[in-house]
């Protein structure tokens, strides 16, 4: 049976495969996955995404976000929300940003799935201990599931995955060290750098400021000031760059300050065949087996001594681990089982008829 969904990402965010982001890689890849199989895919998203179904374009990410930006980007989705709702019937809308509390009460009734792609503490507290009856919370991580607090929710548990056939390894392996991600504090490229200091070795670092002030600040506080010879920042990269990049790297650097649900970047990495030096920071270690696919660390110096271990890592290892847990396929699967099992617990009542308004080729093996 095919499936009408309507996905909505985070409105500050733009949406396409290429982007910094998690939640909007992953929105991105479910949106390819529900068109190419010909269900009907509708996204709600910022002005310059790409949409393999349909697009409804929310005005363009802002040059600057403050508070009044915030509160401009939500009114103008919950507007988005209300007017696609009603021109059209939908089988279930999946909501994906931080902001998905502030659309519960539009969408009484409608089954709705909430995927957690940040730490719990970040949502506020009520909207996921008691949701409307209607939704589902979905969590990116066994870890993430465990900080949940209390719910009367449905909860499940979908990790992530990456495009297996777009990651994979290739070219020559050189001696740089590789951090890719948002330039924020969370982030702490910084660490990144004093880690390879201390080892010795050049450091390329990948990824944009977004346009917040507290992003901005650190990369002229702690960033800029740290950049060296050995040290190249080159800004954000497509996907095939960053591919490339991924490949060619002695190792990848992952020395977050937060509780991470989940790390594209470090499944893409093990994609590429590249071992991975994380922190032991929320999902991270269920991601990196320690001594096998990379080093789980507990600091700079940690790191630094881990970035001379990566050769111990034997070829091929990490491209198996990631064929055998982080396949983009499996992922966009059981959404599909999802979403399916989410749009048939609507009571009868509530089911749209076609004519009303709701509310006033086989596959590759990548691995082969």
């Amino acid at each position: 049976m095919a499936l009408r969904v309507l996905s909505v990402a985070f409105p500050l965010a733009r949406v396409d495969g290429s982007t910094a982001g998690g939640a909007e890689q992953v929105l991105a890849m479910l949106d390819r996955a529900l068109a190419r199989e010909g269900h009907r895919s509708v996204l709600i998203a910022a002005a310059g995404s790409r949409a393999r179904g349909e697009l409804v374009a929310l005005p363009a990410v802002p040059a600057t976000i403050d508070h009044g930006a915030a509160d401009r980007a939500r009114a103008s989705c919950a507007a988005a929300i209300r007017e696609t709702l009603r021109r059209e019937p939908f089988d279930l809308v999946h909501l994906h940003g931080l902001d998905g509390a502030e659309y519960l009460e539009l969408l009484q009734g409608v089954p709705t799935l909430w995927t957690l792609h940040l730490p719990p503490s970040f949502y506020p507290a009520e909207a996921l201990v008691s949701p409307p009856a209607s939704v589902t919370l979905c969590c990116v991580s066994e870890s993430q599931r465990r900080t949940l607090p209390p719910t009367r929710a449905h909860v499940e548990v979908i990790p992530n995955g990456v495009d297996l056939a777009a990651w994979r390894p290739g070219g020559a392996r050189r001696r740089f060290a590789l951090w890719m991600g948002r330039v924020c504090g969370e982030k702490a490229p910084h660490l990144a750098i004093d880690a390879v200091r201390r080892a010795g070795v050049p450091l390329v670092l990948v990824g944009e400021t977004h346009p917040y002030a507290a992003h901005r600040a650190y990369l002229e506080a702690e960033l800029r000031p740290r950049l060296c010879s050995g040290v190249r920042w080159i800004g954000a990269r497509d996907g095939s760059a960053r591919r490339r990049l991924l490949a060619a790297a002695r190792c990848l650097l992952l020395p977050s300050l937060v509780a991470e649900t989940s790390s594209l970047a470090a499944m893409e990495a093990l994609a590429c065949d590249t071992p991975v030096v994380a922190f032991r920071s929320g999902a991270l270690p269920e991601i990196v087996e320690h001594e096998r696919t990379g080093f789980v660390v507990d600091d700079a110096d940690g790191m630094a001594a881990a970035i001379e271990r990566a050769r111990e890592i034997p070829p091929g290892r990490c491209r198996a681990t990631a064929c055998a847990r982080f396949d983009a396929r499996e992922m966009c699967a059981r959404y599909q089982a999802l979403y399916a099992r989410c749009a048939q617990s609507r009571p009868p009542a509530l089911r749209p008829a076609a004519a009303l308004p709701l509310l006033d080729g086989p596959r590759s093996d990548p691995c082969a």
